[in-house]
């Protein structure tokens, strides 16, 4: 069965086992597959990647809410009695 690779580059975990340094330096802040047998058994994502990824899902999280949101009936409140 062909499973999809979804990385730009891929490493052999014996490879990023000998040096995972050179691996992480050579994704150039782009995921990498690292393969056992040829298939993808995990990705390594660089940690500024990571952190766009996780921020991306929180703004689609956001999105939703104010869309589910968007048809309420607001409340009027004045400054003064909070």
């Amino acid at each position: 069965m062909v499973e999809p690779l979804l990385a730009g580059a891929s490493i052999s975990i014996s490879d990023f086992k000998k040096n995972p340094s050179a691996a992480i330096a050579a994704a150039d802040g782009f995921p990498v597959a690292i393969l056992n047998h040829n298939k993808p058994s995990a990705y390594l994502v660089p940690a500024a990647a990571w952190a766009e990824m996780v921020e991306r899902l929180e703004d689609a999280d956001l999105a939703a809410l104010v869309r589910a949101r968007a048809d309420e009936v607001p409340v009027p409140v004045r400054l003064d009695d909070l």
